[in-house]
């Protein structure tokens, strides 16, 4: 295991391969640990990192960092500490919106930020869900997803304030005006089936930028890189390997990943 100290806390980390730096940021429920296979397909070009929030896996647990704030402010402290500069960002869920948040801020920072199961309308996160236990949501969450185990066995060490706070949140940031706003290159990859974000086709809210898009996963839910891995990992790559600068709007699903001929 891996940790560094920001702000006399631990901070566990991973890292794996060589090249320009990838940071995965897990979601609401299970750790690092999830990204796995990801950064393991990631790790022939890049070199991918992923890190506990607070309040989860084997991060400090303490209720004044877990506000979106101190989170992204986490992101931050851990790229300084890391010394990397110029980043592309893979967030799901509760790191989705940290992915996002700091994008926004950090325009320059970030070449390029693929957000998974992001809950962009906010206030659209199902509110049948209990935030208060870690265990029982994430098993709301996985729904029958494959590969599973590495999201399960994290649970019991979650502090259910850190989801909780967050959660809460939300409901006041508006993050469809924040995406208006974007200038990074951002790719939006959300699961029909998730029963935590409602599908939402952004397409209908009108107004995103050149270099904001979609994509649908048909056939997964809370966890697209658990339920379709092969499909999942061949997207980011075409992601990651655009031109920096240059709109994904051309990344469509087909049989194989292409990139769209004009």
């Amino acid at each position: 295991m891996s940790a560094i100290i920001i702000e006399d806390k631990i901070v566990h980390y991973e890292v794996l391969g060589r090249g320009k730096p990838i940071i995965f940021l897990h979601g609401w429920v299970g750790s690092w640990r999830y990204w796995i296979p990801a950064m393991q397909s990631a790790s022939a070009s890049y070199r991918a990192y992923a890190f506990d929030l607070w309040g989860y896996g084997e991060t400090a647990k303490e209720n004044l960092n877990y506000s979106l704030e101190e989170q992204t402010e986490l992101l931050d402290q851990f790229m300084n500490a890391m010394g990397i500069g110029k980043v592309a960002l893979v967030g799901h869920g509760l790191g989705a919106v940290v992915a996002l948040l700091y994008a926004s801020k950090h325009a320059f920072v970030v070449d390029r930020a693929m957000v998974i199961s992001i809950p962009v309308l906010g206030k659209g996160v199902a509110d049948d869900l209990d935030f208060q236990d870690p265990v029982g949501l994430t098993e709301r969450l996985l729904n029958g997803s494959a590969s599973v185990e590495a999201v399960r066995g994290e649970a019991g060490k979650i502090d259910p304030a850190a989801i909780h706070t967050s959660m809460e949140e939300l409901s006041y940031i508006n993050l469809m005006e924040i995406a208006r706003q974007m200038t990074t290159a951002s790719l939006v990859v959300q699961g029909v089936r998730d029963p935590l974000v409602p599908n939402q086709d952004l397409d209908d809210f009108g107004n995103l930028p050149s270099m904001f898009h979609q994509i649908i996963f048909s056939d997964a839910g809370h966890f697209p890189m658990l339920d379709r891995p092969n499909k999942f990992n061949r997207l980011m790559k075409d992601f990651l390997d655009l031109p920096s600068g240059q709109s994904p709007t051309q990344l469509q699903l087909k049989d194989e990943w292409k990139r769209r001929v004009r």
